[in-house]
């Protein structure tokens, strides 16, 4: 279990994201979340993320159901603030925002004090549990000048408080979460999408302030959204169609892994893992065997000459650092 900066909250190197249980682009059944966190748990899985944003609330609810079987004190668990659930129109469904829901709810973006907190208790309701450890302001973008004058103060008064262990926040791009590292004293950010074998732009900013102040990060996205889990002409990138230049570096990649013994998932993993900033990297899943496949992948060997041949054919640039030494 790895330290989020010197907040004392603690996290498996491997966590569980949970939006695609708050049916991500597809309906899934109850039972079927069910047993995708209980599998994650099997994995030996202890860190668990969600937000009011994935499924409307779906995710959080389902998430709550399956981790209440267990410990609380065994397991860490972190939702997200800024977007506020209202009543909805509930004539019509959510996957113009990605999520297979009827639309009984809207979001409303809110990152004032308290919006915040009211959030932030209609998600422990979902969730059926007393607390949460780790709060993050959720894609504030757009809402900078509130998000830290409003929502950010208002993540410490809770943190002092004592009505969460950690605050940070989560986002798909590397300046603004750079800004919440150097400017405030945010104890974790997430970076989705930003370090993996295809995009290293974390490494111009946000990697080096985060291990310079002693601030953790949690990596989202390892895979770009799919094309580096299975690299094919219909793959996504970053929630689009992938291009074909991309496509043929993902493929390059892959079968540079596979000449080597191993897989471009292993790989994909390890290389956000291995960044000494790094805390945890994040798989989402939907099934129990596709948690186990992450978790596998995880622990599946890469060899040092597959970091050294990336390096070599400039599919990684000779300064952007990679797993250090073979393990047994």
């Amino acid at each position: 279990m790895n330290a989020l900066g010197r907040s004392g909250v603690r996290v498996s190197p491997l966590g569980l994201g949970a939006a695609v249980i708050g049916n991500l682009y597809t309906e899934l059944p109850d039972q079927q979340a069910y047993e995708t966190v209980t599998a994650a748990w099997q994995q030996g899985i202890r860190y668990f993320d969600t937000a009011p944003h994935y499924g409307l609330g779906l995710s959080e609810r389902r998430l709550g159901a399956a981790l209440r079987q267990y410990d609380r004190d065994s397991y860490t668990l972190s939702t997200k603030v800024g977007r506020r659930l209202e009543p909805g129109p509930g004539d019509g469904d959510d996957l113009a925002q990605g999520f297979a829901v009827p639309d009984t709810l809207r979001r409303v973006w809110d990152f004032t004090e308290d919006g915040i907190r009211r959030t932030l208790e209609s998600s422990l309701e979902r969730l059926g549990l007393d607390r949460v450890d780790v709060v993050y302001l959720h894609d504030p973008d757009e809402h900078a000048e509130q998000a830290f004058h409003e929502g950010y103060p208002a993540l410490e008064k809770l943190r002092a408080e004592g009505i969460v262990g950690a605050i940070g926040a989560g986002m798909n791009q590397t300046a603004m979460l750079t800004r919440f590292v150097r400017d405030t004293d945010v104890d974790v950010v997430l970076c989705a999408g930003r370090y993996t074998l295809l995009d290293q732009s974390a490494l111009a900013d946000l990697l080096p302030a985060a291990e310079e102040r002693g601030t953790s990060v949690v990596i989202g996205g390892a895979f770009n959204s799919g094309l580096l889990a299975d690299p094919k002409p219909d793959a996504t990138y970053n929630y689009a169609q992938a291009s074909a230049e991309l496509l043929s570096r993902a493929l390059r990649l892959k079968a540079l892994a596979e000449e080597h013994g191993t897989t471009l998932r292993a790989a994909a993993l390890a290389f956000c893992a291995a960044h000494p900033a790094v805390a945890s990297v994040l798989v989402g899943a939907r099934s129990a065997a596709e948690i186990a496949d992450g978790a596998a992948q995880f622990a599946t060997h890469v060899p040092a000459a597959f970091w050294q041949e990336l390096h070599a054919t400039g599919l990684l640039p000779a300064d952007v650092p990679v797993p250090a030494e073979d393990r047994p």
